[in-house]
């Protein structure tokens, strides 16, 4: 039986999120709601003037103006510097398989958590490469973001069309993106198989043709579902013809989910090996074993008044499984942040992390730092801003996940720097493989994933607390892509 909503709440919906806290919401009548516009100031005549003085007068100015004619802001504002730092060489340094290729597609969340667990499946067959299959992972990414999406669709039914909520469902659509506690409510519900199970497709490799077909379609399954529901019609029935529809347009692009396999595999030694009919909970459970849910607990550090430390987070109307869990969050300072996973890259695990990489980033030479590019000499002005202020005014959110493989730590065991799995291709970098500086790492490292053996009794029983519940337009309800 679905959950009908408060003729007032935006919250109680179905079992999305079934301890979310009832937020009362109304809107005045629309006459009420339309408002003038403040009166602005505009610029003067006399202002431009002086303006334009300021600018002839500046020898700088001349300067760049001459050399950004022809060249990149980010070739103009380079440091050499920061190469003298950029040593591939990290005091804890783990061995880890290939990188992967996620190419042109916003699953970086998927590759960078598969990473983590083919590490597992390597080690138990000793193999030399090998890959999960991303594409498995996506497609039913992709189907259970479309149901999340139409159950938000009815849930926010009685809702005007403007707003806020539901606009900010309809904008998302069904993206690419996603977070761990996604990750890990996909492969409780479907398991895990490897790459030759299901290979990738032309589709999973360049997905924005089909995202936007895909949110297309569900726009138009919003208008009728919304429609069905304003008419007491049976929107339930409604959506599963829906769903047996993008159903079909998703294995059409992606291929259809294998329902069981055989694991075939050459190991480092030359032996073969052959599993039959496997199915893709069995190979998880035999090859990986890992109690992503149980054992781990997904960290952040977002140093804005709105979000004490010490506290759980959970973020509205953000996720994929319906019935899963919802995405928790538990803020921490980043020195204790840092600690944590200096302490998990100690004992020989992997972290899985998200962060900012459109800032200060050397694709080329694989390097993240803040001393990448001096635009304040380049230009003259001052950018600095603090990480919370980044977040309060849009400047920085997470955009990619990636998995930390090493650490470069100083006589006092703080870190200098870090040594990065990404999944952009071994064309960059160190084979694929790049670098962070340490200022950099705290300044746009957002959230890593941490065993809770490293987290004391007090922080686990905080991060087990009733969640505070964020809008869904947060920075921290950003996806990675």
């Amino acid at each position: 039986m679905r959950q009908r909503l408060h003729p007032s709440c935006i919250c109680d919906k179905l079992n999305l999120h079934s301890k979310m806290k009832c937020t009362k919401f109304s809107l005045p009548p629309v006459a009420e709601r339309m408002q003038t516009m403040p009166a602005f100031k505009g610029i003067s005549t006399e202002q431009l003037a002086a303006f334009d003085k300021s600018y002839a007068e500046s020898p700088l100015c001349r300067a760049m103006t001459n050399a950004l004619y022809k060249t990149s802001v980010k070739d103009v504002s380079f440091h050499p510097a920061a190469l003298a730092q950029s040593q591939f060489a990290f005091s804890i340094d783990l061995p880890t398989l290939p990188v992967t290729d996620q190419k042109s597609s916003g699953r970086c969340w998927i590759f960078s958590a598969l990473n983590v667990l083919r590490e597992v499946v390597a080690k138990k067959c000793n193999l030399q490469q090998f890959e999960l299959s991303q594409n498995y992972i996506a497609f039913w990414d992709k189907f259970e973001k479309s149901n999340y999406m139409l159950e938000s669709v009815i849930a926010l039914a009685d809702r005007p069309i403007d707003d806020r909520v539901l606009c900010q469902v309809l904008t998302t659509g069904v993206q690419d993106g996603g977070q761990w506690d996604m990750f890990v409510n996909l492969v409780e519900k479907y398991g895990v198989v490897p790459k030759a199970a299901m290979e990738e497709t032309y589709q999973s490799s360049n997905t924005r043709d089909m995202n936007a077909l895909l949110n297309a379609k569900l726009r138009q399954c919003a208008a009728r579902l919304r429609s069905t529901v304003q008419a007491g019609g049976d929107a339930e029935a409604q959506k599963q013809e829906m769903l047996a529809e993008i159903y079909r347009f998703l294995c059409m692009c992606f291929g259809q989910p294998p329902r069981t396999f055989d694991f075939t595999y050459v190991d480092r030694d030359k032996q073969y090996h052959r599993v039959r009919d496997l199915t893709p909970h069995a190979f998880y459970s035999q090859y990986i074993g890992l109690k992503l849910r149980e054992d781990y607990v997904s960290i952040i550090n977002s140093p804005t008044a709105d979000k004490p430390f010490g506290k759980s987070y959970t973020v509205d109307f953000i996720g994929n499984v319906a019935e899963g869990a919802p995405i928790r969050y538990y803020n921490l300072p980043m020195d204790t942040m840092r600690a944590l996973i200096v302490r998990q890259l100690s004992d020989g695990e992997l972290v899985w992390f998200g962060s900012d990489v459109g800032k200060r980033g050397e694709r080329e030479k694989g390097l993240w730092s803040t001393e990448c590019y001096d635009y304040a000499g380049t230009f003259g002005m001052d950018f600095t801003m603090t990480k919370g202020e980044r977040l309060d005014y849009r400047e920085s959110a997470m955009n990619h996940a990636m998995v930390i493989t090493g650490v470069d730590l100083d006589e006092n065991g703080q870190p200098m720097k870090w040594k990065i799995e990404n999944s952009w291709s071994d064309e960059h970098g160190e084979k694929g493989y790049y670098q962070m500086s340490a200022d950099w790492f705290d300044q746009f490292v957002y959230q890593a994933v941490i065993h809770k053996k490293y987290l004391t009794q007090a922080q686990l029983a905080e991060a087990a607390s009733e969640p505070i519940h964020l809008q869904p337009w947060d920075p921290m309800g950003t996806l990675a892509d």
